[in-house]
């Protein structure tokens, strides 16, 4: 069995004070970090942020993909590799999404809604 890495004691690498558990918001990522209380230094999760990575690569990936009539409605298909990103993500993600017209030529669909603010 292994442990996690911010289950153990860590040092500041500055003042080699002893971190404290923590969490950072950003883009709507929830990072654990262990924060300095001394400096306020901070570490990120390794995991996290190789998370945050991917997201972000995906985020700047651009996806061409078909509209087609379905019905009186038109249908978009949405990437596996986006789906199965946001489902690694365990973010809460019901058979039901949020579709706005958000500006000329632009639509957003929201799979769920932020709670906390960014950081």
């Amino acid at each position: 069995m292994t442990s996690d890495i911010f289950d153990n004691k860590i040092l500041c690498g500055k003042c080699n004070s002893k971190m404290e558990k923590g969490q950072m918001v950003k883009n709507g990522f929830v990072f654990r970090v262990m924060v300095c209380p001394k400096c306020g230094n901070k570490l990120i999760h390794p995991i996290d942020e190789q998370e945050y990575n991917k997201f972000i690569k995906l985020k700047n990936k651009e996806f061409r993909v078909k509209m087609r009539l379905v019905g009186n409605s038109y249908a978009v298909s949405i990437p596996k590799e986006i789906v199965s990103f946001m489902r690694e993500q365990e973010k809460i993600m019901n058979d039901m999404v949020k579709l706005c017209f958000e500006d000329f030529g632009r639509l957003s669909l929201n799979f769920g809604e932020l709670n906390k603010k960014e950081v």
